[in-house]
């Protein structure tokens, strides 16, 4: 497990976002995409390279595994992250039962979103192998039943850097948080839109966190405080620092090393 944040030093200001990955492949575009959709924020990088081998062996994600990316979920709040990033898709269905009173996103979702809402009437998943295709393929497909969305999607397995023929599709999903920083280079090569986790997922997380901090800073205190005097001699209450959910979007207190 590596908590060395790559954008920051680990004193800077910013909001400390905790980025939950299962391969290294993954942490350069996940920062990439901080940086340019949630400039504010300072990735923190919390890597367990056995999640995918132990997926593997144990042929998917079991409720073992669940529990484990829980506890990294919840050793990075304990940490003071104020959104948390999974970058593995496989792990996405987690997010949505994380229990902690932070953000947390899926991978893909945000992309999804996007695909779905863009009004496309056919999109085109790309990956690099075929297990990442068809679970991006499956998870989307079901994504666009819930919504009673009318895009068609289709798939296919490219070679890394290479531009496919994208055919009838009139937008581009790529399925893999490695294929992001080719988006730019695809979309101006196939004159489509190309959507991309990181980026969606970094703007939805900066909304999130946004809105958390909003809530919290509205959200009336538990109970109101004492007006009585200490007494003579005795220390009165220490005074706390601002609470996490109230500091502003800006960025967390910085500390000294």
């Amino acid at each position: 497990m590596n908590g060395n944040g790559r954008a920051r030093g680990p004193g800077a200001p910013g909001v400390r976002i905790a980025l939950v990955s299962a391969t290294a492949a993954a942490v350069g575009p996940a920062v990439a995409g901080l940086g340019a959709a949630f400039p504010e924020a300072r990735p923190w990088n919390l890597l367990d390279d056995a999640l995918l081998t132990d997926a593997d062996a144990a042929g998917g994600l079991t409720p073992a595994l669940a529990d484990r990316m829980r506890r990294l979920i919840a050793y990075a709040v304990e940490g003071g992250a104020r959104g948390v990033l999974l970058t593995c898709s496989l792990y996405g269905p987690v997010a949505a039962r994380a229990g902690v009173e932070v953000p947390v996103l899926a991978a893909d979702a945000a992309a999804f979103a996007a695909a779905l809402g863009g009004g496309h009437r056919e999109v085109l998943v790309l990956a690099t192998f075929a297990a990442a295709l068809d679970d991006s393929l499956d998870r989307l497909r079901a994504a666009a039943r819930a919504a009673r969305s009318p895009t068609r999607i289709v798939g296919r397995v490219i070679a890394p850097g290479t531009v496919p023929d994208p055919g009838a599709a009139d937008a581009v999903l790529l399925a893999q948080y490695s294929l992001a920083p080719h988006a730019d280079a695809l979309a101006e090569a196939l004159g489509l839109p190309v959507h991309a986790g990181p980026h969606a997922a970094a703007r939805a997380l900066r909304a999130a966190v946004k809105n958390a901090a909003v809530k919290n800073s509205a959200a009336p205190s538990a109970a109101a405080p004492s007006t009585a005097a200490a007494p003579s001699g005795a220390e009165g209450p220490e005074e706390s620092p601002v609470e996490a959910g109230e500091r502003p979007l800006e960025g967390d207190t910085p500390c000294s090393e």
